[in-house]
């Protein structure tokens, strides 16, 4: 395992000095506003007996209820919230979780490349393989490369770990791109740990696409969800796993024995947001999706590669010359722009690209980009790039 480079990046960037502000572009955080019910419904419970017990193990009822409940409503498939759900200390933890359950030394599981570290470095925890199926880039956008995901299916394969859309890229999978997954799920007898952190964060009117619509895969799929991401309540760490009674069993004694129990003062919050209305997403989707074309219009020419959803876009700094260390190393030092590498992010496809994350900064910042970048290194390779 290796380190993600977030860590490094944001300590260069809290200590650099000069005339202008650090533009942090370098980690997945957000202001974006939070949920209305998110802040009232913490102050009210912190004094509640509940707010500071161990108990229940795997998360209260009514929180696993307002799981259960939120799930059904866009995928039409409703879990028991006794048998098939399991609260967890977010969503990452709750993937750990279901790859310790299921993974046994040896064992692939096929995730994109690019994938978030965390969630690679965690089949590595497991004494799993990570397999790659990359992502390639059409139009400016990203396409899942089919061929290669059915290559990468072997003898060892186990499971598929996905999301979409995904991170760090903001590739989205289309309706084919599940289709062939799920096919391959049923045909092969394999696993489908399913990331819905961010599957409402899609641009363009583009559609949820859920893995649960397909034949057969309810029994096939583990479902793992965050509110860190389209509820913005990172801090909180709730997080839920939901699948087949006899997987989720086996998870929540993982959980169990890794965090003893979810965390007891975010219960209140969780169930009011997920209950709550949810108009809010929709509105933070159409400021993401604003934040992003702020950076690709305000440099044409660049060789980003135009995201379907998320906080997050990738640019393919091996075609400007560079490795993606040094790219992160020239944007901090010479245009006050602090932004992570991707390489450990997957393979070949993720360690040509430094990340700018675009849910932490609001417009009138980004719109900086464009000066803060002239006359650097990377503008003279960049302009070459475009008059080739």
């Amino acid at each position: 395992m290796r380190g993600f480079g977030i860590d490094q990046v944001a300590a260069a960037a809290d200590t650099a000095a000069g005339d202008r502000a650090v533009l942090r572009l370098e980690n997945l955080d957000t202001d974006l506003p939070l949920p209305p019910e998110a802040v009232q419904a913490t102050v009210a419970g912190l004094s509640t007996p509940e707010a500071n017990s161990w108990l229940p193990f795997t998360g209260d009822h009514g929180l696993r209820a307002a799981v259960s409940e939120f799930t059904a409503a866009r995928t039409g498939h409703r879990y028991d919230p006794v048998r098939e759900i399991v609260i967890t200390s977010g969503g990452m933890e709750g993937l750990l979780d279901v790859v310790l359950a299921l993974v046994d030394p040896g064992d692939e599981v096929i995730v994109t490349d690019p994938t978030y570290a965390g969630i690679v470095n965690r089949i590595r925890l497991a004494d799993g393989v990570p397999r790659f199926a990359p992502f390639r880039v059409e139009n400016g956008e990203w396409r899942l490369d089919r061929d290669a995901l059915l290559a990468a299916v072997g003898e060892r394969t186990t499971a598929f770990l996905l999301m979409s859309p995904s991170m760090p890229s903001g590739g989205w999978l289309d309706e084919a791109d599940w289709r062939l997954v799920c096919d391959l799920c049923r045909e092969r007898e394999l696993v489908l740990i399913y990331d819905a952190a961010m599957e409402r964060l899609l641009f363009n009117g583009r559609p949820l696409v859920h893995p649960l619509g397909f034949e057969g895969m309810a029994e096939r799929t583990i479902v793992v969800g965050s509110m860190s991401k389209e509820h913005r309540m990172i801090g909180w760490r709730v997080g839920w796993v939901c699948g087949p009674a006899r997987t989720v069993e086996d998870v929540s004694w993982v959980h169990i024995y890794n965090t003893t129990m979810p965390t007891a003062i975010a219960r209140a919050a969780g169930t009011a947001t997920l209950r709550g209305d949810q108009g809010h997403v929709q509105r933070c989707v159409e400021e993401l999706q604003r934040r992003r074309d702020c950076i690709l219009d305000g440099l044409p020419g660049w060789p980003f590669i135009r995201p379907a959803g998320g906080w997050s876009l990738l640019l393919d700094v091996a075609a400007l010359g560079f490795k993606p260390e040094e790219a992160s190393r020239l944007l901090l030092e010479q245009s006050a722009i602090a932004a992570t590498g991707m390489t450990g992010w997957g393979d070949q496809v993720a360690g040509r690209h430094v990340r700018f994350v675009f849910s932490a900064e609001p417009l009138e910042r980004l719109r900086s980009l464009p000066e803060r970048l002239a006359g650097t290194e990377l503008a003279a390779a960049a302009a070459r790039v475009d008059r080739t």
